[in-house]
Order: C-alpha cells, then sequence, then structure tokens
C-alpha cells in the first residue's frame, strides 16, 4: 500500500507548522538559540496535539548540519533520516511495550557510547507513564545527570502518574488542545491542497468531533474523503461520521424542557434502530444541556461555547422562556446519571428512564421573576390601599390574607378561640388522642359550644353513657390537664348531654360555612397572585 493517510502526510516537520502552540515553539526556539536546551524535555498533553512531532522536530533542530538551529533544513541527510525515522542516533522507545526494567537498564548502557554521525544522541519516550516503578527507578541517574551527548524527550497523556522523582529532573512543557477556530483553519488548507470541495460547517464538524485533537480530525477528513468523490455535503459529512444532527439534539432537549415524555422516547428509539451509539447521545446531550445553561446564564460573545452562530441563536430561543435553575437542574440530572448509563447493561433503558424523569420536574420559578411578581401584585396593592394610607404594600398584603385564611395571632385566648370553636376543637382532639385513649370514643360524640376566659362547655350527643363517663372525677381530671397545657390556665369543665341530632346540626352548620369561606379564601385575588408568584399550591384552609 502506498498511501499515506493524512495525519502522516501532514505532520509537523518545523516548529511553524505545529498548530495551536505557538507558546511552547517560542519557548523550544529561544532555548535553541540561547543554547540552554535542557537535557530532558517532557511534553504533556491530550492526545493527537503534536507531542511526539515536537520531540521529534527538537531532535532535527539539534542535530542538523546547520544547526542547532531552531528552523531544521530539512534537507540534510540527519533531518531526512530523522523524518523518516531511520536514523541510526535517534531512539523512538513506545514506553507501553518497552515498559521493563531490562530494556531500561540496556538504554541506560547504550547511552554511554558517543552517537555514530550526528551531534547528539536522542531518546524519544513515548508514553513514558507506561514504564514499571522499577523501570523509571532505573533511569533515575541517568535522566538526571545523561552524558554531555545525549538527549531526553519524553511524552505523555497522563503526567500525573509520573513519580515526581521524574518530573523534578525535567523541564516540562504542557501542550494544550487545539482550539476548533486552528482545526478548521487547517483543515481547510489541506482540502484546497487535496482540490477536495466542503463547507465550513462542514469543517465546524469535523473540529468538534475532533474534541482538539488534530490527529483525529486529519483522521475525520480522511474518512469523509473516502465517503465523498471531491465534493461532501453537511448531511454527507454527517452520515459518514455516523454522529448526530445538532437538530435532533435540539428536537430531543425541546421535548424534555416542553415535559413531553412519548416525543422524547420516540425520538431516542428512532436514533437507536439507526445505530446510534446510545452512550454517545447521552455524552452529545450533557454537552448540549451544558451549553444551554451556559447561553442562559448570558454567555454574550459565545466564547464558552463551541457552536456555531446560527446554533447559539436557537439556543437562546429555546431557553428563553424558562428558568436558569430550571436548566441547572436538568443539567444536574443529567451529570447525575452518567455512572448510570455508562455501566448499565441496558443503556437504552437507562436513558429512557432519565428521559421520563426529566419531563416529570416541575418548571422552577427564577428569584428575579419572583421579585417581579412580588412588584406587580405590590403595585396593585397600592391602587386599592391608595396614596394616603400609611401602612407599608406588605403590610396591606399580610393584612389581606390573614383575613382571608387566619386571624393573627394574641396572648389572649379567650380572644383566640372566640367564635372559632371547630379549630380549637380540631387542635384539642390529637392532644386528647394522645394523652388518654380512653376518652375518645366518648370525645367523638361530643362538640366544643362554648369558650371563655376560665371555661368551656362540651355538649355530648347518643346515650348517657357517653356524657356520665366524661363526668367521672378521673375523666373530668384528665380533661382539664390536657386543657390546662393547651390553654396555659386552669380551665373549667363543663359537660353537657344534648340529643345527638342537635350535636350533628351544630357540625353541620359549621361545616357549611367552612366551606363558603374557603371558596371565598380560594378565589380571592390576593392568594391568586401569591400562588402564581411562588407556582405553588394551597394544601390547607385555616377557617377563622
Amino acid at each position: 500500500m502506498s498511501y499515506l493517510v493524512l495525519a502522516r502526510k501532514y505532520r509537523p516537520q518545523t516548529f511553524e507548522q505545529v498548530v495551536g502552540q505557538e507558546h511552547i515553539m517560542q519557548t523550544l526556539k529561544n532555548a535553541i538559540v540561547a543554547e540552554r536546551v535542557a537535557h530532558a524535555l517532557l511534553f504533556a498533553g491530550p492526545r493527537g496535539i503534536g507531542k511526539t512531532s515536537v520531540a521529534r522536530i527538537m531532535a532535527k533542530a539539534m542535530n542538523c548540519e546547520h544547526g542547532p538551529t531552531p528552523s531544521p533544513c530539512n534537507r540534510c541527510q540527519q533531518c531526512k533520516e530523522i523524518t523518516k525515522g531511520v536514523s541510526i542516533d535517534v531512539f523512538e522507545i513506545d514506553a507501553a511495550s518497552n515498559r521493563g526494567i531490562d530494556e531500561i537498564r540496556e538504554l541506560r548502557e547504550n547511552t554511554k557510547y558517543m552517537p555514530s554521525q550526528s551531534r547528539y544522541k536522542v531518546y524519544i519516550i513515548d508514553e513514558v507513564h507506561m514504564l514499571s516503578g522499577p523501570a523509571f527507578n532505573a533511569l533515575l541517574k541517568t535522566l538526571e545527570e545523561p552524558p554531555s551527548h545525549v538527549l531526553f524527550f519524553l511524552a505523555t497523556t497522563e503526567p500525573h502518574k509520573i513519580p515526581i522523582t521524574i518530573l523534578s529532573r525535567c523541564q516540562r512543557h504542557n501542550l494544550k488542545r487545539i482550539d476548533i477556530e486552528n482545526i478548521v483553519k487547517s483543515l481547510g488548507h489541506i482540502c484546497r491542497e487535496s482540490s477536495f470541495s466542503i463547507s465550513e460547517t462542514g469543517l465546524r464538524l469535523l473540529g468538534r468531533e475532533a474534541s482538539g485533537s488534530m490527529r483525529d480530525a486529519l483522521s475525520l477528513l480522511d474518512q469523509v474523503m473516502n465517503y465523498a468523490d471531491g465534493k461532501v455535503s453537511d448531511e454527507e459529512v454527517l452520515e459518514s461520521l455516523g454522529t448526530i444532527a445538532q437538530k435532533v439534539l435540539f428536537d430531543l432537549s425541546a421535548a424534555l424542557i416542553g415535559g413531553n415524555a412519548i416525543s422524547a422516547l420516540d425520538l431516542l428509539d428512532k436514533l437507536y434502530h439507526q445505530g446510534h451509539d446510545l452512550k454517545q447521545i447521552y455524552a452529545k446531550l450533557l454537552e448540549h444541556f451544558r451549553n444551554l445553561l451556559v447561553v442562559k446564564m448570558n454567555d454574550q460573545d459565545g466564547s464558552l461555547i463551541d457552536a456555531l452562530e446560527d446554533e447559539i441563536v436557537d439556543m437562546k430561543r429555546q431557553v428563553e422562556k424558562i428558568s436558569s435553575e430550571t436548566v441547572s437542574q436538568m443539567f444536574a440530572a443529567f451529570f447525575e446519571a452518567e455512572a448510570t448509563i455508562k455501566f448499565s447493561a441496558q443503556p437504552k433503558l437507562a436513558l429512557e428512564a432519565l428521559f421520563i424523569k426529566l419531563t416529570r420536574f416541575d418548571k422552577v420559578i427564577s428569584f428575579e421573576d419572583i421579585i417581579n411578581k412580588i412588584d406587580n401584585v405590590a403595585k396593585k396593592l397600592e391602587t386599592k390601599a391608595g396614596p394616603t394610607e400609611e401602612k407599608s404594600l406588605y403590610a396591606v398584603a399580610e393584612q389581606e390574607l390573614y383575613q382571608i385564611c387566619e386571624k393573627e395571632e394574641s396572648t389572649n385566648v379567650a380572644l383566640r378561640y372566640s367564635g372559632n370553636l371547630e379549630q380549637t376543637w380540631q387542635e384539642l382532639f390529637p392532644i386528647f388522642n394522645q394523652q388518654c385513649k380512653a376518652l375518645v370514643p366518648c370525645l367523638e360524640k361530643a362538640v366544643l359550644t362554648k369558650i371563655g376566659e376560665d371555661f368551656l362547655e362540651i355538649s355530648v350527643g347518643g346515650n348517657s353513657f357517653f356524657a356520665d363517663r366524661l363526668k367521672e372525677k378521673k375523666s373530668m381530671d384528665a380533661i382539664q390537664e390536657v386543657c390546662r397545657q393547651f390553654f396555659e390556665r386552669n380551665m373549667q369543665i363543663n359537660i353537657v348531654e344534648i340529643e345527638e341530632e342537635a350535636v350533628v346540626e351544630k357540625k353541620f352548620n359549621r361545616n357549611d360555612k367552612a366551606v363558603q369561606l374557603r371558596k371565598e379564601a380560594l378565589n380571592h385575588p390576593v392568594v391568586m397572585d401569591a400562588l402564581e408568584i411562588f407556582n405553588g399550591k394551597i394544601v390547607d384552609v385555616k377557617i377563622p
């Protein structure tokens, strides 16, 4: 096979060709010019961003016939051999397959010998974090004080796995992920050289899928070029990559935000039968809701979002009518479900359960909206109170609510409970049930008919047994003790025997009045405004 893939064909051969790492390249070139190149350099960063390529360029820069130079010629014998990977003085070692102590001992022995043709003997150790503990220990002394003709260039994607004793002996350079603009620019240049037609949107789709890796972006472009002959549309890019269109993500998120579980499950089912990876769908949705949250938090220039301008506009439109708290709640639910979906034997069911949960969320009202609505109610109350009213607006609201729902507490027991016999009896009954359960069957036949400063009257219906039972000294003492605790004073108890029909009539009349008052309270404008402001519901209405 003579075909050379794009990732190899367009591998950087000079510092200027390295994409997105200008800060590192300038440091290295300055060090070469000043003859301050460290004997051990560590290049750390994600995959596909140029770590090994930079190490090879450094090897050429130090061994070029015109060097050491920050601009290797790539024409001399040394540069050509290093580029082809056949130089006898430049050793590229894969630490993943040569991780034992024996390989490092052999390396250490070879460092004693002078280079055959080059100025320096260079050891490039890729994925150096894969070396075993004993191998690292064997490398320590040589790495710290190598012969003057030896240079070590180490590369790793996981620097945290390298022992600190090794890190302290190296000059470390952290390479960053390549931003999408640089990737699109580089891919566009390659497409023009190859006479391949692709839109900027298609290039951005490739850049987004590459996740900051130039090598991944070139491999994806290679795949797209094989799919189409000379020209490719945006739809064909999505189809060739097997990725999800942004429109599908917007449709899914719209269904979840709108609480439409059936629509969300239907879309998921279609994606599943089209062969899409459900875990990739989850990852895309997680990223999408993260972007929605950033947009809702007012990211004006879109610098925190890796998306097209039209997509950002669509995101703003999608979250326009919901609060940032709601978006944050949904994003948090997505994030919490990561482990469940990732390790589930049935990720489709796990994703469906998450969708159903999200569509059942109550919409959260933001504090800003609550304040605005309260201000609107305050303005209504201000109009109702009149300009000469001395009370504050919130005092007016409080007064109206209390007039309908509950009177203000008073230290005077008689004032608090006079005319509110049914409510007082309902509050007393649970205490009777707790402290003197034996009397509960008799008290169920009774109603509170009078209440004063230091006495109360209990009317008992049915046969005389119930009244006689309550009049017994032991029963009276128990009732008086409960009332003393409740009213915080000694109360005289008067038990009156009446017809059972009279008891039923008293309860019926009070209940009928309570229903009417409850209806008035529920329909009162202030109560309706309060429900709207706090997005709440009425649990109970206490009738005075």
